[in-house]
């Protein structure tokens, strides 16, 4: 029986993944098979590239910044990753920032900010790639949305609000392009080891807090969202339209 989950000569973009979360899947998909293209920002993504191409696949990376991003950048973004790898297949949004801050304080600017990046970039990527998935009849779409996409937060209203909106996303294009063969999807990762939770990380009250809810005891590994994303990418998830799968150390069954 054919491996459901194998990804080979399949082409992958993932934004953001030059670390964290990103870098996990970035890896996670090259392991099943995919050649893969990634998006980066501030971090340089040679050490990801590189461990991609000790796999045996392609790897390609474009700087981009998403804040502002319109139409035309988008468009740029997955026509390079189109022509580097021949094709694409995949597309992972999971490119994100996060800001904190009393909601009584926070300036429009960082609102707008947030919602730039975690929702607006999704939106076009999205619609750049899924006209092409549509025409050829077949792609998967991964966004990464949060455990936050259910609940309320802390001082984190914009990167909230963005969560809650890529999965009512991630559910219309559902609707829009399933019958088109063109899979829409999304993880919820719980509390993991990146950037955007450092500071909460490096505050003994509040790191203790959280660890005390999650079940498992600890903060997830960017590693760990790989497997989700696999998934969601493969012939197994071929009747999986518009779910989320969540990866949260048990946070939400509290």
């Amino acid at each position: 029986m054919a491996n459901p989950f194998d990804l080979t000569g399949r082409r992958a973009l993932v934004t953001g993944g030059a670390t964290g979360i990103g870098k996990g899947i970035a890896l996670g998909l090259a392991a099943a098979g995919a050649d893969v293209a990634l998006t980066y920002r501030s971090h340089a993504p040679e050490e990801v590239q590189g461990e991609i191409e000790a796999m045996g696949r392609k790897s390609a990376a474009v700087s981009a910044d998403f804040t502002g991003m319109d139409e035309a950048a988008a468009e740029e973004v997955v026509r390079f990753a189109e022509e580097a790898l021949g094709g694409l297949d995949i597309l992972v949004n999971n490119a994100g920032i996060i800001h904190r801050e009393p909601s009584t304080e926070m300036p429009f600017s960082e609102w707008r900010r947030v919602l730039s990046v975690n929702l607006d970039s999704v939106w076009l990527l999205s619609q750049a790639a899924g006209k092409r998935m549509v025409a050829q009849g077949s792609g998967k779409i991964v966004i990464v949305a949060s455990v936050l996409s259910s609940q309320g937060g802390l001082m984190v209203p914009g990167y909230v609000s963005a969560k809650h909106a890529v999965l009512g996303l991630t559910r219309s294009l559902c609707n829009e392009w399933a019958g088109h063969g063109v899979n829409v999807n999304a993880i919820a990762p719980g509390y993991t080891a990146t950037d955007n939770t450092q500071a909460l990380r490096d505050d003994p009250v509040r790191s203790q807090a959280l660890l005390d809810r999650i079940p498992a005891g600890r903060f997830a590994d960017p590693s760990e969202m790989a497997g989700a994303a696999v998934f969601l990418a493969s012939d197994a998830a071929s009747y999986c339209n518009g779910s989320v799968v969540t990866v949260d150390g048990g946070w939400l069954a509290r």
